[in-house]
């Protein structure tokens, strides 16, 4: 009895590690040929990506050239038609590059449905072989060397328990290594998933993007009639309501007297994130050589201007409660579109200029979120953002009479509670 017992067990034992071979080693061979021509195509995606990142650079430094250009209608027009075809690519990539992700996800979801298999067909085998096992008791060891078997069978016997135990331990241990394996690909897929729905956000945000550069673009065409003298009318009526403005709100920031400073942080660089991808400043803050041709009334600059072509996305330099927005741009005026962001830390940023705004009053957003797109609303003589940071405990707001009579909603502090971006920003 005791013998055809312990042959059951041996019998169990061995197909239990024969069944966790099989079970290991035949889907990875199928894995194997589905990694090969995941691979494959993985590769062909590769390229894909990185021919329209090269296509993107060389776009990116045309529009470079083309903004250095003297401002003339041509230019504008050319400079619009480049960032369309670069946002074009930008949508290309961005969908290939979801494409990529979303095989990823697909193949680590078969790798975890896999591995719950093995863990699942594993634990029975285990399960079944110990309850075999527990049968064997020292008692019926000795009961069988009484009832006439050899001290050498009592002791292979032993011995082959002993091995049997031991590669049943071993099986454990695999089955703690699947569980492991199978936490990891978990969290891949998670992170995969993340990435995923950032790069959807990222296409959304091109989406509109090209959209408003095409409205922008048909705008100015429309505005000018396709003539060089409209369109430098236009530019020269910008540049005169830009120093009107400047003058007027220098006037009311020196009636309102000074700022308590002491509830925003100490100048550090890094506090604040870029609030554009690529970076490129057209404009410092304080006396710049603009400021000293006469404009904001010997003030000075009150922000930094970065380079940004119409439809470029526009990210929160820094976690906030979105303070207040500005969606009716008065032609020719003020800041145009603008989001104000009030931070945690007693610092308030503004993004002004903007072409359209994707966040409302009240919303909580998260550092390096989008708040909209850059645009050459209001003032601006050419596409751009313009960026200010305030003391938050200083900021007011005011309506404030553009020279067309309109009316427009607009921020304003203390002089002295205008700080300069750059000691807040990363160094360059």
């Amino acid at each position: 009895m005791f013998r055809t017992r312990l042959a059951s067990i041996w019998v169990a034992a061995l197909l239990l590690l024969s069944a966790g071979f099989f079970v290991q080693n035949q889907p990875q061979q199928a894995q194997a040929q589905t990694r090969e021509e995941l691979e494959a195509r993985v590769d062909a995606t590769t390229d894909q990506i990185k021919n329209l990142q090269d296509e993107i650079k060389r776009l990116e430094g045309q529009l470079t050239t083309t903004a250095a250009q003297r401002q003339t209608l041509q230019t504008a027009v050319k400079g619009l038609d480049l960032q369309i075809q670069k946002l074009q690519k930008s949508l290309s990539l961005t969908q290939t590059q979801i494409s990529q992700k979303d095989k990823d996800i697909k193949n680590l979801g078969a790798n975890i449905l896999t591995t719950e298999d093995q863990i699942e067909t594993s634990q029975t085998q285990v399960a079944d072989t110990l309850r075999e096992l527990d049968h064997m008791t020292e008692d019926s060891m000795v009961s069988a060397l009484l009832g006439g078997g050899t001290l050498a069978s009592f002791f292979d016997q032993a011995i082959s328990l002993a091995t049997v135990r031991s590669e049943l331990q071993n099986k454990i241990l695999d089955l703690s290594a699947l569980r492991t394996n199978l936490s990891t690909s978990k969290k891949s897929a998670e992170q995969k998933r993340l990435e995923l729905k950032n790069l959807q956000s990222t296409l959304s945000d091109q989406k509109l993007g090209v959209a408003a550069t095409r409205s922008t673009q048909s705008t100015l065409l429309t505005q000018t009639q396709n003539k060089e003298a409209e369109y430098q009318a236009l530019i020269a009526q910008k540049k005169a309501e830009q120093a009107a403005f400047e003058s007027e709100l220098v006037r009311l920031a020196s009636g309102l007297g000074a700022a308590d400073t002491t509830t925003a942080p100490g100048a550090a660089r890094g506090i604040l994130n870029w609030p554009l991808a690529a970076v490129t400043i057209t404009q410092n803050f304080g006396n710049t050589a603009f400021a000293a041709s006469g404009a904001y009334n010997g003030q000075g600059h009150n922000g930094i201007d970065f380079r940004a072509a119409v439809g470029t996305p526009v990210k929160a330099a820094l976690s906030g409660t979105v303070q207040e927005i500005n969606q009716g741009a008065v032609k020719y005026c003020q800041y145009g579109k603008w989001v104000l962001v009030k931070h945690d830390n007693g610092l308030t940023s503004l993004y002004a200029h903007l072409s359209g705004i994707s966040v409302v009053k009240g919303q909580r957003v998260a550092t390096g979120e989008t708040l909209g797109l850059a645009g050459d609303t209001g003032y601006a003589t050419g596409p751009h953002l313009h960026f200010t940071v305030y003391v938050s405990s200083a900021v007011t707001f005011k309506q404030y009479t553009c020279n067309s009579g309109a009316v427009a909603f607009i921020p304003i502090a203390p002089l002295n509670a205008y700080l300069n971006p750059l000691s807040y920003l990363p160094a360059l």
